[in-house]
């Protein structure tokens, strides 16, 4: 059980180390089991290589698209035995003439095997995808 626990600490130091730069660099892929199941409100696969894809997506769409894009860790903590949670918000400018931000906040739900690895991990947002798209659009002058 101690052992489990020093693994369920490391997973929360390499989450909170790779977190916040995940738009900027790659993440560690050793805590995660090799059919790691991710979903989020958009995406739904398995798979560590996809798992792979869907963060070099990240980086790659949030170099083209955007001046500006941050991944804000609020806080990772344990919250069973056998989950972790990380509160989070994404923001940025999307490289647009008329400078558009996005921002949604949201949450990931990680599971962890016997052995301490995440073999599930699952986005919520605060918001709909077709909601945070609309932040993409231009505002509505009032004015005319």
């Amino acid at each position: 059980m101690v052992e489990y626990q020093q693994q369920i600490q490391q997973v929360i130091t390499i989450l909170e180390k790779d977190l916040p730069t995940l738009f900027e660099k790659d993440i560690s892929y050793n805590i995660y089991t090799k059919d790691i199941y991710f979903q989020d409100p958009v995406n739904k696969f398995k798979g560590k290589f996809n798992y792979r894809i869907i963060f070099w997506t990240l980086r790659f769409h949030g170099k083209l698209f955007f001046t500006e894009l941050y991944f804000d860790l609020h806080d990772v903590k344990q919250t069973a035995e056998d989950i972790i949670l990380a509160n989070w918000t994404v923001r940025g400018k999307l490289r647009l003439p008329w400078k558009a931000n996005i921002f949604f906040n949201g949450y990931s739900t990680y599971k962890l095997t016997k052995e301490g690895l995440i073999y599930e991990h699952i986005d919520t947002w605060d918001r709909q995808p077709s909601e945070i798209l609309k932040q993409f659009l231009p505002k509505k002058n009032i004015d005319n």
